[in-house]
């Protein structure tokens, strides 16, 4: 590139030389869709024979430096949001001359529009059964500081054909990340599902509770509340704001039903519902038959889950963090910047109270103290970036064979294929664990030769993961 340049589109991805390419791993077949930036297509592992989908970003599309950050952006977003049941999940990612080619777990089931079209519209039950799970997917989003700014029925997809599809949120192409009391001002979108305060230029992440009560609406009726022949009609409406509730079915459907409707289409976004908010609502209550739980913080939760390994354990498990690739640790700097109000680059009992308290959890003092001071891996009374990684990195993170390899020959310095008493102590040190060596390595130590080899060492990092999957709350009696 010339130095007049302004941006590049070599290495968007930041990824070493010789990286794996997208046809070493898999054969591409036909086209499953296409977008502004390129195209979706069927990709079949050479390995495993298993299905996928590989989005490819023609980077000829990316046109200024903000494509490429939006690209960026949108790799870091999914790795972020990773490991919920609704997200679409991002297998790998591989980068040419040409593309960035981002490959996700295959959705075989379409669009959930094309179930909408098919059916007509939703009975109430069936509406409500979906719909929680939007919410709750934009919910955990939010709480990990992430805007999706495009939802609408096609974003959300199914697994499969059929009752036993899944449903799964995907394209973050439009995606940002936000903090508490952040504006935005770019106007993005699609017409029928955007906010009003979109059209101001001046949103948040209520823009997104916005787009989800257009898409209730359609689900409901099979209609969009906000429309007309052209977008700027559209907008008109949009602005105006005036929901019907006259027009068949509504005149049928339940006043819950159109309580939570009118909560979302709250034309002020300070007095519109909140995710926690609509997940608490009485008509998904009764027609989900989901009692008003507690809901837990997605940082919470995964805090709680670190906080019941041992020592050797979260050590391990902040050496694998350093190994992390730019695009997967890009999501969780950002997630700690929010939370780090004053930028020391700790994280205090303070400061995560007030994460906590701005999404509306609440959380004993006593049990806050406890739970960071058992995070707080060095002891010196706060989270630094090592500790707020090892502890918020999702454990599929585990499942990756060369992360795992890394962080062994890490420790392993001699590179004898076993860890010795010596060399953990070492490794403990720099992360200012100070606790007995040979006791934590005993803990790990299967075939009790005093060394810890890469099958313990792989045991150790995935042993009991599958029940901090399925655990909602992985220390109920731990406080």
């Amino acid at each position: 590139m010339g130095s007049k340049q302004p941006f590049s589109v070599h290495n968007i991805l930041g990824k070493p030389p010789h990286d794996i390419k997208v046809e070493d791993v898999y054969n591409i077949e036909k086209q499953l869709g296409k977008g502004a930036f390129g195209v979706v297509k069927l990709a079949i592992s050479k390995k495993t024979g298993t299905k996928d989908a590989v989005k490819s970003i023609s980077k000829a599309k990316l046109v200024c430096k903000e494509d490429v950050k939006d690209v960026q952006a949108e790799v870091a977003i999914m790795n972020l949001v990773a490991g919920h049941p609704h997200v679409v999940s991002l297998k790998s990612t591989h980068e040419d001359k040409d593309f960035v080619h981002l490959a996700m777990e295959l959705c075989a089931g379409g669009e959930l529009f094309d179930s909408i079209v098919e059916a007509g519209n939703f009975s109430e039950k069936k509406a409500a059964k979906v719909f929680r799970k939007m919410v709750d997917v934009v919910n955990h989003c939010h709480e990990l500081g992430v805007m999706h700014r495009d939802l609408k029925p096609e974003n959300f997809l199914l697994t499969s054909k059929g009752a036993e599809g899944e449903l799964k949120l995907t394209d973050f192409g439009l995606g940002v990340f936000f903090k508490p009391g952040e504006r935005f001002r770019d106007l993005v979108g699609s017409p029928y599902y955007v906010a009003p305060e979109v059209l101001r230029k001046n949103y948040s992440h209520e823009a997104d509770m916005w787009s989800l009560g257009v898409i209730l609406y359609i689900l409901l009726s099979g209609l969009p509340p906000f429309w007309g022949d052209t977008e700027e009609q559209i907008f008109k409406m949009v602005l105006k704001g005036h929901i019907d509730f006259k027009t068949d079915p509504w005149p049928k459907l339940s006043d819950s039903c159109k309580s939570c409707v009118r909560a979302l289409l709250e034309q002020d976004p300070k007095k519109r519902a909140t995710a926690q908010q609509i997940l608490k609502h009485e008509w998904l209550a009764k027609e989900t038959s989901q009692s008003d739980t507690q809901l837990d913080s997605v940082v919470l939760k995964r805090l709680r889950q670190f906080a019941q390994m041992n020592k050797l354990k979260k050590m391990c498990l902040m050496v694998v963090g350093q190994h992390l690739s730019l695009e997967e640790i890009a999501g969780m700097k950002e997630l700690f910047k929010s939370i780090d109000e004053d930028k020391s680059g700790t994280i205090t009992v303070q400061e995560m109270r007030n994460s906590l308290s701005h999404w509306g959890h609440k959380i004993s003092e006593a049990e806050l103290q406890q739970l960071l001071s058992i995070a707080d891996v060095d002891g010196d009374g706060v989270i630094d970036y090592n500790e707020f990684v090892a502890a918020t990195m999702h454990i599929s993170k585990l499942e990756k064979e060369e992360l795992l390899q890394k962080a062994f020959e890490d420790i392993d310095v001699d590179g004898s294929g076993q860890i010795s008493v010596d060399e953990l102590s070492d490794s403990l040190k720099k992360f200012g664990v100070y606790d007995n060596a040979a006791d934590l390595l005993a803990s790990a130590d299967k075939n009790k030769d005093g060394m810890i080899d890469y099958i313990e060492f792989c045991a150790l990092m995935r042993n009991q993961n599958e029940g901090l999957r399925k655990s909602s709350k992985a220390v109920p009696n731990l406080f």
